[in-house]
């Protein structure tokens, strides 16, 4: 038997602060329609913590580990990456974060650590396998991969009550589009609401999948739009959240062993650069455009444009990132930074066996950006050649940074399965 604990804290920012998620968006929050929350899971000396913001960047997280109770080895700090937050990452995605906010942010992940570590008791593990609910889709291949895997964990205290109910899946919290003015999760928010009807006392903690090409049917580019689209309502993200919480719920409850552990591992990431004008014509040409262009449209090029000048001209020096991964009872976490496409994901599924129970989740420890596999460079597009401007990067990631993250998840995996380090 193990012991666990659980805790939930509410973030939920003021009206009157950006939004962070859309380039088009120009208004500030009016107010909140769901609550926003940090929600920490913790099993013997390791944790999962999610806040419902865009992105939590390495050096926030880094001081979260650090500030914790636990080791900071045994700590992933990962963002839920809904597009209805505020700013939380200082320098990246266009718009400047709220001091007083990040301060906020950043004690609040401390926080739900150290309840949950608090609250830990004795406890067992159970895991299963949901059904696919066919919701995510390959936004850049009609028909193109997607990671289907639905797993389900349920924790519980030697009375049989309901400690916490983790979850995993892959689709873009982004139902809610540019128009959208209200706080929200999106809709992890109703996946976690069915979860905490079906358990009342526990805390529901979701975690985002690899969704850098994955959502539910639109294009990047259809973001580019502050028009009303019925299919992205808060109606469409509690039938999408609903419909994601029953599937997972048909998860059967296989006993996993008392066995935890936690191994990390850093891999240095480079860069390539896609654009091959000179900055100074692409300035010129975005600056031109904007003058008669509609206004989301306008505010990206503005983005742009202020990119060409102020950052494209940057050397980009090669990035380290953290991967790791947690093992719980037998079930690992992988957790890689950034958006990860399913192809990667997919890889490491394969690599650990089909059979096998696992998490393999994004935006864990940093959100530096869209880390394609290096297929996906010959079809070029947003992900590929557009989303690092608005996320302040010189260039894009090279090809073969995602390969290089996935090696080392799958050796971590192997390690902790094969005896690694103990939590």
């Amino acid at each position: 038997m193990i012991r666990a604990g659980a805790a939930i804290v509410d973030i939920t920012p003021p009206p009157g602060l950006a939004m962070s998620g859309f380039a088009a968006r120009a208004l500030p929050a009016k107010g909140a329609h769901d609550a926003l929350t940090v929600r920490a899971v913790v099993v013997e000396d390791t944790a999962v913590v999610v806040a419902d913001v865009i992105g939590i960047d390495a050096a926030i997280s880094a001081r979260i580990r650090g500030r914790s109770v636990l080791p900071a080895e045994n700590v992933v700090v990962a963002a839920l990456h809904n597009h209805g937050g505020p700013v939380s990452m200082v320098g990246r995605l266009s718009i400047a974060a709220d001091p007083a906010y990040m301060e906020r942010l950043e004690d609040a992940c401390v926080a739900a650590i150290d309840r949950a570590a608090a609250a830990r008791r004795p406890a067992t593990i159970t895991a299963g396998q949901g059904s696919d609910p066919g919701i995510a889709r390959n936004r850049r291949h009609p028909g193109g991969p997607v990671d289907t895997s639905l797993p389900l964990l349920r924790i519980r205290d030697e009375k049989g009550e309901m400690i916490a109910v983790a979850t995993a899946y892959a689709c873009h919290p982004v139902v809610l589009a540019a128009d959208n003015l209200l706080w929200t999760a999106d809709y992890p928010h109703f996946v976690r609401q069915v979860l905490e009807e079906t358990y009342p006392g526990a805390v529901a903690l979701f975690m985002t999948g690899c969704v850098g090409d994955a959502n539910t049917g639109h294009s990047a580019h259809a973001s580019i739009s502050v028009a009303e689209n019925p299919d992205r309502s808060f109606a469409a993200a509690e039938r999408i959240g609903r419909k994601i919480a029953e599937a997972a719920l048909t998860a059967a409850e296989q006993p996993v062993s008392g066995t935890v552990k936690a191994r990390n591992g850093t891999v240095t990431l480079g860069f390539e650069r896609r654009e091959t004008e000179a900055p100074d014509v692409l300035e010129n040409r975005w600056r031109e455009e904007a003058l008669t262009a509609e206004p989301a449209r306008k505010s990206l090029l503005g983005y742009w444009a202020d990119w060409v000048r102020g950052i494209a001209p940057v050397e980009p020096q090669p990035l380290p990132e953290r991967v790791t991964v947690l093992d719980w009872g037998g079930v690992p976490i992988i957790a890689l930074p950034g958006e990860i496409f399913a192809e990667t994901a997919l890889a490491i599924r394969a690599a650990l066996g089909a059979d096998r129970l696992a998490f393999v989740i994004g935006f864990a420890d940093d959100n530096p950006g869209y880390i394609p596999p290096a297929s996906e460079f010959q079809f070029g597009g947003y992900e590929v050649d557009e989303a690092h401007r608005y996320y302040g990067l010189a260039a894009t990631f090279a090809p073969g940074s995602a390969e290089t993250l996935a090696a080392c998840a799958i050796r971590l995996a192997d390690e902790t399965s094969g005896g690694g380090k103990a939590a």
